[in-house]
């Protein structure tokens, strides 16, 4: 991932994309939402939704393509999980 761009420290982005996502976002939601990524530009407050991550990201990257990205899937507690659920 090209981070030369980023104009925030990963946690500015983490503390950011958080509260727009919980502020502005989460409200919104609908039951049909959870699992959809949601790629959010941390500056504008603009996001994307979709069901694939990148799809999502590239959605917002076309209408703002200096966007400094937060990336979050709507109705779980992290984005990604590593490893298989028994």
């Amino acid at each position: 991932m090209d981070t030369s761009n980023r104009r925030h420290t990963l946690e500015e982005l983490d503390r950011l994309g958080g509260e727009i996502f919980d502020q502005r976002i989460r409200p919104t939601l609908r039951p049909e939402d959870d699992g959809k990524f949601v790629a959010i530009d941390v500056d504008t407050g603009e996001y994307e939704m979709d069901e694939d991550d990148y799809t999502a990201v590239m959605r917002l990257r076309a209408r703002i393509p200096a966007a400094d990205m937060w990336l979050m899937c709507a109705g779980y507690p992290t984005t990604y999980r590593i490893g298989t659920a028994r």
